[in-house]
């Protein structure tokens, strides 16, 4: 059973006149006690164009700059308690002490420098901490997080800080102009103002100190993710060739390799051979081979006609560029060694570092305003991606495709731009088509197979013209497109996921997946938001029972999705209850890292409270057809053979389900 949980309101400021005294100890207290929450506020309002490096360790500098000199007051007067239930920081003035200081520097931090007056500290890069050789950044977030951070780089350091403590503190409106008036903000109103453009909240409730759950509690919980967390960080090297020991002349050496780096970081003639690419720190022939272009394995245009393998490792060569040795050059570098300049990502689960040996070549051309390199070691695709007018900087994207056959090796993600996707396809596709799964849902069954699907238009390279991708959509689920794809096996679907390789849609018990229809996914896709960039290699949806309802309510269907990752770990299970009349089903579970509804234990057992159309309230609860009988416990009391349960209920009940299997096993209900 899935339970609706309510964010409590906002409580308003004490109304105390002046705070008590704040001591040396007391503040360090709060400090130790709350310092990654701290460290967090300064990270969120220090301005994004310093870098994620030198943002963690400026917040980091600051936060551990607010002890206090003696003892002090009336600062801590002036900050609010929070609206969560936390104990340890209601009232207490060393917490609000630290935290409007922490505020107060970081606002200071990202005022610009002006050549009227000197830089104050807190504007210069921090002394300590210090990191030699790594840089550190918090981990990446999926696509919510990546659309939060681009709309908080666009506001203003006070409308930061204005967002910041409304949604990570809980602050009311009043209680904010007072923290951003303490903390030295000369116009708090225009920054609530600019804060409300950017959120879209209700600015008449807040303004009457009102709190409550609205559109934006959502985006405020994405505050508290691993992206915006600067405690807990990835690592990766910056100059190795720094890090070298050397017995003689070691004064000599770093004083060179410390001119070099400088050299290397002005604006010159451009890159060098291998682009943006870190030195090398390996120089053992097989390294070196595995970097050479020249050792490229490129796969002819006929040899997957005759082969019986039809994955990655027989398509061909393809693009204009297949010749450029200059380019490939630079693809294989960064591959091995990527620099600061270098964009990076990986799905979950995906091996970063070189190839173990020359890749193969799967593209190298021209896509939209960009050069792009494609290759595979066997276990990894590779995307290269540099400026086609040769400006500085590049991206490198890292996907697991171990096993990829058939259908999961039937396309790549050639680019994205302007929340469009362009494929390269396999040689053996045939063609190829766009669907958007929620027009699909108003046809019937027998007109679903042509109903919303437009052809897509392919070079003979089998590239895909560019259409709207689901990966990145934010708000309302008003459409969802797939790709699909058809080859002498049959048709497939596809779903872009925000990484290199779409997901396969299916359908069927587990361990019996068939390849998906429009109709079969069309209640379903808007669920499939919840699996983006997760590494999700494919998706099935299998309806597990149907139920007729009380009170001569029609029929309901019990359907399970299972999301199987690339890597293994990590699966995504829900259950989804569809309504007769219900054009989309209704997530009534969900379950991570559990074998349920998997072909390794293909049960599953759900609930859901449901009112009928005369008024009553019913749990209802189905599990698979080899299930015996089922029991609720906790708020609801009811049990029934067979794999079916209706039992009255009242509203807002909490029960837990119990379930026994044909074989005497005993199960429990997907929470």
């Amino acid at each position: 059973m899935q339970s609706q949980d309510v964010a409590p309101r906002p409580r308003p400021a004490s109304a105390a006149a002046s705070g008590p005294p704040v001591d040396v100890e007391q503040a360090e207290a709060a400090l130790v006690e709350h310092y990654p929450r701290l460290v967090r506020l300064a990270y969120l309002v220090l301005p994004p164009s310093l870098g994620r490096n030198r943002r963690v360790l400026t917040a980091h500098a600051l936060t551990q700059r607010t002890l206090p000199r003696g003892r002090t007051s009336g600062d801590a007067s002036v900050v609010p308690a929070q609206k969560t239930a936390a104990e340890g920081r209601d009232g207490d003035p060393g917490y609000a002490y630290v935290r409007l200081r922490v505020l107060r520097l970081a606002l200071e931090a990202g005022r610009p420098l002006t050549f009227r007056s000197w830089p104050t500290r807190a504007q210069l890069p921090p002394l300590l901490p210090r990191v030699w050789g790594l840089r550190l950044f918090p981990r990446s977030g999926g696509a919510d997080e990546l659309a939060l951070d681009q709309q908080l780089s666009a506001l203003s350091a006070p409308a930061r800080a204005a967002y910041v403590l409304r949604g990570l503190e809980g602050l009311a409106d009043p209680d904010v102009r007072r923290v951003l008036a303490a903390a030295g903000e000369e116009d708090p109103a225009a920054a609530l103002a600019e804060a409300d453009r950017a959120d879209g909240a209700n600015r008449a409730d807040r303004a009457a100190g009102k709190g409550g759950r609205d559109g934006t509690e959502e985006r405020y919980g994405l505050l508290t993710s691993p992206e915006f967390d600067p405690c807990s960080l990835q690592a990766r090297p910056t100059d190795l060739m720094r890090r070298r020991q050397h017995s003689k002349a070691a004064i000599a050496a770093a004083a060179a390799v410390a001119v070099c780096g400088a050299l290397l970081g002005m604006p010159g003639d451009g890159w060098g051979p291998e682009g943006p690419a870190a030195p090398p720190y390996a120089q053992n022939p097989a390294a070196q081979a595995a970097l050479d272009p020249a050792r490229l394995t490129l796969v002819p245009a006929e040899a997957w006609e005759s082969s019986a393998r039809t994955d990655f490792s027989v398509w061909p060569a393809r693009g204009g560029l297949t010749g450029d040795q200059g380019l490939l050059r630079r693809a294989l570098a960064v591959w091995a060694r990527p620099g600061e300049s270098v964009q990076v990502s990986a799905t979950p689960g995906t091996p970063a570092g070189a190839p173990p040996g020359p890749p193969q070549l799967l593209y190298a051309g021209v896509v939209d305003q960009s050069r792009v390199v494609l290759l595979y070691d066997g276990l990894r695709i590779a995307r290269y991606a540099e400026a086609k007018d040769g400006t500085q900087g590049a991206a490198l994207d890292l996907a697991r495709v171990d096993g990829a056959t058939g259908a999961d090796a039937s396309a790549v993600v050639l680019g994205r731009a302007d929340g469009n996707v362009r494929y390269l396809t396999a040689p053996w596709v045939r063609t190829a088509a766009v669907r958007d799964l929620l027009r699909s849902a108003a046809g019937t069954a027998s007109t679903a197979s042509t109903a919303g699907a437009t052809p897509l238009a392919r070079s003979a390279d089998g590239v895909s013209e560019p259409f709207a991708s689901p990966a990145l959509q934010t708000g309302a689920c008003r459409s969802w497109n797939v790709l699909e794809l058809t080859d002498r096996t049959g048709t497939r679907l596809l779903t872009d996921l925000g990484e290199l390789t779409p997901a396969r849609l299916t359908s069927g018990r587990p361990g019996q997946p068939r390849d998906a229809s429009a109709a079969t996914w069309s209640p379903l896709a808007c669920s499939l938001a919840a699996v983006r960039g997760q590494g999700v290699r494919s998706v099935n949806s299998w309806q597990y029972a149907r139920q007729s309802l009380p009170d001569v309510s029609g029929t309901a269907g019990w359907l399970c999705t299972r999301a199987d990752t690339w890597r293994g770990a990590g699966p995504l299970v829900l259950a989804q209850f569809h309504a007769p009349g219900q054009r989309y089903g209704a997530v009534t579970a969900k379950a991570e890292n559990t074998a349920a509804c998997g072909s390794k234990d293909p049960h599953v057992l759900a609930g859901v409270l449901w009112k009928s159309a005369k008024g009553d309230w019913y749990l209802l609860a189905a599990g698979s057809k080899d299930t015996a009988s089922i029991r609720a416990t906790g708020g609801v009391s009811g049990s029934a053979r067979g794999n079916l349960l209706a039992a009255r209920a009242e509203q807002g009940a909490q029960a837990g389900l119990k379930g026994t299997l044909d074989s005497g096993r005993e199960i429990t209900g997907l929470r």
